[in-house]
Formats: C-alpha cells, structure tokens, sequence
C-alpha cells in the first residue's frame, strides 16, 4: 500500500526537530516499511520542504538540495512526480533556473506541448517559450 508523507512529517525525518514528533515519525516510518508499505511523497511536498529548510531552519540552499536528494534516493521513498530527477542536475543550487521552476517545467514536459513564461534564464530549458513584453 502506498502511503503519502506530508511536509510537516518529512522535516522531521530531515531536521530532528522538535525531537518528539521527530521520534514519533521515525518509529511510524518504520513500522510502515516493515510492513510491506511504500511511502510516496509528491513534487509539491518536496517543493514545500525545500522552501522551509531555507527559510525557517535556515538550512543553506545547497545542503537544502543535497538532504532532499538522499532523502528521495533512499529505497523505501518513492516520489510521484520528477524531484527525484530533477534534483540530480550538476549545480542546481546555482542555476538560474532554479529547483522549483525545474520541477514545474518537467510536469508539463510529461502534460503539455511548451511551457510560457516571462523568466529568460528558463528560455534554455527544452520546450519553453519566453514572452516579451512590448
């Protein structure tokens, strides 16, 4: 059976904190695995855990990416949509299309025929056109 993790139970897993809930996620996880359960967890959660690790543990955007990929690779998580993927490109902490704009323009490469925007450094990405302004 595949059960979903939610953001709040995956920055506890990642940070530690608070130490209880932390522990009492652990444990949980666990006995799911043992189980036989598949844990899942989406783009969307990945995106909002990237997010929180920078902005409320302060967790530098780098080491943000880096916990999400060993986190995501580890046997017993599997992710629903591209995280997983996207989060193996080479300096993606420093690429001007960033993780989250990453993630977007790999779902609609699965959904749609192009992506449109306005942002120019996401005019290099496959299928993407950038709209100008007049």
């Amino acid at each position: 059976m595949n059960i979903g993790l939610d953001t709040s139970v995956v920055l506890r897993l990642l940070t530690g904190e608070p130490e209880d809930q932390a522990g009492h996620a652990f444990t949980e996880i666990q006995q799911l695995i043992r189980r036989g359960n598949i844990l899942v967890v989406s783009d969307l959660v990945v995106s909002e855990v990237y997010f929180a690790l920078q902005h409320h543990y302060r967790v530098p955007k780098v080491n943000a990416l880096s916990l999400l990929a060993d986190f995501l690779n580890t046997s017993s998580i599997k992710t629903l949509g591209s995280a997983a993927t996207v989060l193996t490109v080479p300096h993606l902490a420093t690429k001007k299309t960033g993780f989250v704009d990453r993630l977007i323009h790999a779902e609609y490469l699965q959904t749609a025929k192009a992506t449109l925007t306005f942002e120019k450094a996401a005019g290099r990405l496959p299928d993407v056109r950038v709209l100008g302004c007049n």
